[in-house]
């Protein structure tokens, strides 16, 4: 799916400035950490304190890659069905890229992500959408049995053509919270110069093509030409 432009005008309705929106979703149950991600990626700071999201929650950020402007849109859902049910809908209209996000102390929030999955496929969200995996809160792991979870959600990700994350959105530096974001951007950045491309390739190939009628015409004429 092509990320949409987004135009600003001054007030004399000149165009000012032009760049490409694109709307992540975050995903997983609550508790995970999704919220402190989104908010350290914006600000670049761990939030003091965090409640639990109602509805949804919104952040954006611009971004610069590759010389043009990008603005990431990151939507960040309820984990607990109560506090969702009524922003589902608009929640999965128009997604560019999803995040995937379990808590790594909590194995319960790792075997819930097939349902998450399975959500985005009902809303028409198929394998072609950038995608991302990240196991969170990493400053906690401590036992053998985190170390196998681990493995396990690399392992999926594989599976699933993911990308993956071992992060938290406490660590002293933000660089690969910020790269789980940035990356998706390029990827659909990149997509959509790919898609682009083939289209005028297309357009090329299509232009050089004699219509049916035109050439039926021409055998006609040849037929009944005269030969003398």
């Amino acid at each position: 799916m092509d990320s949409s432009w987004e135009s600003s005008s001054s007030s004399n309705g000149i165009p000012v400035r032009c760049y490409r929106t694109c709307k992540i979703i975050v995903i997983g149950d609550a508790g995970v950490g999704k919220t402190c991600l989104t908010h350290r990626f914006c600000t670049g700071q761990f939030p003091n304190r965090t409640e639990a999201t109602i509805g949804v929650d919104f952040r954006e950020k611009l971004l610069e890659i590759e010389g043009e402007k990008v603005k990431v849109q990151l939507w960040d859902t309820a984990g607990q069905e109560r506090f969702r049910k009524s922003m589902v809908q608009h929640y999965y209209r128009n997604v560019h890229g999803i995040v995937f996000v379990f808590d790594v102390t909590n194995p319960i929030s790792f075997r819930n992500l097939p349902l998450w999955m399975d959500e985005c496929r009902q809303h028409s969200l198929g394998p072609d959408i950038p995608r991302a995996l990240v196991c969170n809160k990493a400053d906690l792991v401590t036992s053998t049995i985190t170390s196998v979870l681990i493995e396990q959600a690399r392992h999926l990700a594989e599976v699933h053509g993911m990308s993956f994350y071992l992060t938290s959105a406490k660590g002293r530096k933000g660089d690969q919270v910020d790269s789980i974001f940035e990356t998706l951007a390029k990827s659909l950045k990149c997509q959509r110069s790919q898609s682009v491309n083939e289209g005028v390739l297309r357009c090329r190939s299509e232009s050089f093509q004699i219509p049916a009628k035109v050439t039926m015409a021409q055998e006609t004429k040849k037929k009944w030409s005269c030969i003398c």
